[in-house]
């Protein structure tokens, strides 16, 4: 599985699957690394570990240029399938990869998603509402935030105690093992 990662920030998501991949726990390949900006962490961990990086501002630009750039890097580097991870961008999916885009969300969706719905701003929203359970999703991307079909939920526990900050290292170590899960599974059966 050839996998292109898409970024705006830390990386974290991008770290974890190059420690899944180096320790033979994921059977796949990142051909390209592809972030919106070029002062993040995630762009650091994509040079210590040699991954080929594109970085690609949206800022000034029309989103369907801008969205044809990052395709066009998506293709050249043969990725058969495309990972949002942390990447904060709504993008125009072309045809040809319709199916083969999926983004980690730190929700149960449909709750907390859609334009604004990203790390802490999610995790101070569900402790606001009282919910007593969060996770997080993978799902399909299309040409909504958050919006494609759901294709893997982890539920966590929202504790008594907890702060933003303890809810999203739960949440986040439920990505860690539900995004590697969804990735195997594209190598073997590519969803339509």
């Amino acid at each position: 599985m050839r996998v292109a990662v898409l970024l705006s920030g830390a990386g974290r998501t991008l770290d974890n699957l190059v420690e899944r991949i180096a320790a033979g726990r994921l059977d796949a390949t990142i051909v390209a690394v592809i972030a919106s900006r070029g002062d993040v962490r995630g762009v650091q961990i994509a040079e210590t570990a040699g991954l080929p990086i594109w970085v690609l501002p949206p800022q000034g630009r029309p989103l369907h240029e801008w969205s044809a750039e990052v395709f066009n890097a998506c293709r050249g580097a043969r990725a058969d399938l495309v990972v949002m991870a942390g990447f904060l961008h709504l993008l125009e999916i072309p045809e040809d990869f319709a199916g083969r885009v999926i983004n980690i969300h730190p929700s149960l969706l449909p709750a907390f998603g859609g334009k604004g719905f990203h790390g802490a701003h999610v995790h101070r929203a569900v402790l606001d509402r009282g919910c007593t359970i969060s996770g997080c999703t993978v799902h399909l991307v299309d040409q909504v935030y958050d919006h494609g079909r759901i294709l893997l939920q982890r539920a966590v526990p929202v504790l008594p105690d907890d702060t933003p900050d303890s809810l999203a290292a739960r949440v986040f170590a439920a990505e860690c093992e539900a995004l590697p899960e969804v990735i195997a599974r594209f190598a073997t059966n590519p969803v339509s």
